[in-house]
């Protein structure tokens, strides 16, 4: 479960950012809605089920999401998959020469395995400045190591980690490295960072590809394709095929042994079925159409978003989506978020952020507590402030979605439509 994350001199964010999934003491008019969208963590603490970012275009949004990307990414691969000399693929804020040259900083504080763990890491395109793990065994938080370029101090908790240092490249996590080595602490970690899933952006191949895996699945297809009919996309069913590669589709100029390679390889490809009637409405046959040549973009939005949303709730996973109500009716955004803050559908407390531009969704009380809701707005020099609605005065009764619309709560664009004279070139005709 994220608890929390913390992002500085990443992208559009200059200054230190704070994104927050804890509950505030706040209470709303709908107390139904102070019931299923948060769940107890302890005695003291609540979480929030769902979040939602609003901004104007190139606000941050998408940069809040970026930056809980490269974490995982690095977290999950920086010991395996880069080299020595690789550079570290991070961007800090380029709009000051201030902070151009200064090192990037990450941290995330979650719960995992029923403990409370706080990662971070600071780091520039050549190497890992700094690196620390705490967790919370009891009540009071203790250090598990805290490194320092290559300076390692490791506490007798965390001896999985001894004798690791010397094997760590100045462009890997240490975290990561340990976990190589099957450190029980360390693999549950990066166990909690396999379930934080991420979307970015419209047309994501990792989700792509993640739910035409799960369609392979017989048990994972039952679910995907219940998920489809009830959000009314006219698919009865859905199957998967695995053809051969036709030999019209292998260019004739092509190396032999690249020919020869097609030529074995497997494609995959998923179907939709719908039904076909006759005159008097009766059915009499099914109908099968190519999933990315023949159904709407929207509905082929749906389809790959229906894998993670479904892992999620069936694994407690954290799942983060850039533009989640794009292509999609509003209904269907509704039903998400809906699934999501339901102890029903969500009994293993599984988080959903995401970012949009749907404002129907900040009608007071009907779907979001004030401390669900976020915003980004970017200054006269072009940096993200991250800020929730919680923090802003507001009366119980306020009218979330028109004061926004107002510019009350910032994080709207600044409009100004141009004289459609301006700038135009006359052309003489010849």
């Amino acid at each position: 479960m994220l608890i929390a994350f913390n992002v500085k001199n990443f992208r559009s964010f200059k200054d230190e950012a704070s994104f927050s999934m804890v509950a505030s003491n706040l209470k709303s008019k709908n107390k139904r809605i102070d019931e299923d969208n948060l769940f107890a963590v302890d005695e003291s603490h609540s979480l929030l089920k769902s979040a939602v970012i609003y901004g104007a275009n190139a606000s941050g949004k998408s940069n809040l999401i970026k930056a809980l990307s490269f974490m995982r990414f690095f977290v999950l691969k920086s010991a395996s998959e880069s080299q020595a000399s690789e550079p570290i693929r991070v961007e800090s804020f380029r709009l000051s020469t201030e902070t151009e040259a200064l090192p990037s900083e990450f941290e995330i504080i979650f719960c995992c395995d029923k403990k409370r763990f706080r990662y971070g890491f600071v780091v520039d395109p050549q190497k890992v400045q700094k690196e620390w793990l705490y967790h919370v065994p009891n009540q009071r938080e203790a250090q598990l190591f805290n490194r320092t370029n290559d300076d390692f101090q490791i506490s007798k908790i965390f001896r999985e980690g001894k004798g690791l240092e010397n094997k760590t490249r100045e462009n890997a996590l240490f975290l990561s490295v340990v976990a190589q080595f099957n450190g029980p602490i360390s693999r549950s970690v990066i166990q909690w960072f396999n379930r934080l899933r991420t979307i970015s952006g419209l047309d994501d191949w990792s989700s792509r590809h993640f739910s035409m895996q799960q369609l392979e699945n017989v048990q994972a297809r039952k679910g995907i394709v219940e998920f489809i009919k009830s959000i009314d996309l006219g698919i009865s069913d859905m199957r998967v095929r695995k053809d051969k590669i036709s030999e019209t589709r292998i260019p004739e100029d092509m190396p032999e042994a690249f020919k020869t390679m097609l030529a074995e390889a497997i494609e995959i490809s998923v179907e939709t079925i719908h039904k076909k009637y006759d005159s008097s409405d009766k059915k009499i046959s099914n109908v099968y159409f190519d999933l990315l040549k023949h159904e709407s973009e929207g509905t082929k939005k749906a389809l790959f978003l229906a894998g993670p949303l479904l892992n999620a709730l069936e694994f407690a996973e954290t799942l983060v989506v850039d533009e989640l109500d794009s292509r999609l009716h509003p209904l269907i955004t509704e039903a998400i978020i809906g699934m999501f803050n339901s102890e029903i559908h969500n009994p293993r407390n599984a988080q959903l952020i995401f970012a949009s531009h749907d404002i129907n969704l900040l009608k007071t009380d009907k779907y979001f507590r004030r401390d669900q809701i976020w915003f980004t707005e970017k200054d006269m020099y072009g940096a993200t402030d991250l800020y929730s609605l919680a923090e802003i005065k507001v009366r119980n009764d306020a009218r979330f979605q028109t004061d926004y619309m107002r510019g009350k709560y910032g994080a709207i664009p600044c409009v100004e439509i141009p004289d459609p004279l301006v700038g135009a070139q006359s052309v003489k005709a010849s």
